[in-house]
């Protein structure tokens, strides 16, 4: 196959395909998926994420959602979801179809949104007056739509317990995660013939490397903004199954060599410093959130 008439030159035999395209990073190959990229630290990363969100998702399926008629924890359904959804991107990733992947990255972000709206409506309208909020639970129900995403994130950005995290992590708009948010909706709608070509992977992309990069940075930024959204509006979510460990076999004490920071929920709280305030049991340990 030729574009714009370009000749090939030094043509090899038995080429799934040959491309020559002006002004796109693409080479003439017939390699499947460029081994350097079936190495890349996205999949170690993936693999953590994964176990990140099936771990939560097992530990806070007890906790009742207030404000619905669920009886188990909404929340824990919707990691179960984003962890299905990181292991389909890591699948499509695996067979190198990189476009696809960023289109699961954008649905990736819609479940953070949708997850950190539908917990601040919740905590926002529920009340002994008002038990049962409507709005969500029909959502839940499969009765209403939430509203779209421009709608949640206005309500996210405006919120009272997420502002000064939000100025942290840019999350403000034209920030950083709408530059995130752009990208994946370029990559979903085809907005340049480029993002096209690194679906097929019969091409050799001589920057594979660097997209498998970008794509990288990208999931691991969005996972940082779901995990300080989520425990710093839901403290109680950072808690070890420790003690309920230790009753379920008999016993009612700690352990030997067991430290207090097993055996209580934690607290969180992101300083307009970038510390990031971990209490525990009354012991407090301070980092550096590198972002």
């Amino acid at each position: 196959m030729v574009v714009n008439d370009r000749p090939i030159e030094e043509k090899k035999e038995n080429s799934s395909k040959d491309y020559v395209v002006e002004n796109f990073p693409f080479k003439e190959s017939k390699i499947l998926n460029a081994p350097d990229c079936k190495d890349h630290k996205i999949f170690l990363e993936i693999n953590d994420y994964t176990e990140f969100y099936k771990s939560l998702s097992f530990s806070v399926f007890p906790l009742v959602t207030p404000g619905t008629t669920a009886r188990c924890n909404l929340d824990s359904y919707i990691f179960s979801s984003i962890q299905g959804t990181l292991e389909s991107i890591k699948l499509i990733l695996q067979n190198g179809r990189i476009n696809d992947s960023y289109a699961l990255t954008r649905k990736y972000h819609d479940s953070v949104v949708i997850n950190i709206y539908a917990n601040l409506y919740l905590q926002d309208n529920f009340s002994i007056d008002n038990f049962i909020v409507q709005k969500i639970n029909n959502w839940l129900h499969g009765k209403e739509k939430l509203p779209r995403y421009e709608g949640m994130m206005k309500y996210i950005r405006a919120h009272n317990k997420l502002e000064k995290v939000n100025k942290l992590l840019g999350v403000e708009q034209n920030g950083h995660y709408e530059k995130i948010r752009k990208r994946c909706n370029n990559h979903t709608h085809y907005n340049l013939f480029l993002y096209m070509m690194m679906n097929d992977n019969q091409v050799y992309i001589g920057n594979k490397t660097k997209a498998f990069d970008g794509l990288s940075s990208d999931i691991r930024d969005i996972f940082i903004l779901h995990f300080i959204w989520m425990f710093t509006i839901n403290e109680q979510y950072m808690v070890s199954s420790d003690y309920m460990d230790s009753l379920d076999c008999g016993s009612d004490l700690p352990p030997k060599n067991s430290t207090n920071c097993n055996w209580s929920t934690g607290m969180i709280e992101l300083y307009e410093t970038g510390d990031l305030l971990c209490e525990v049991s009354g012991s407090k340990k301070i980092g550096l959130l590198r972002y």
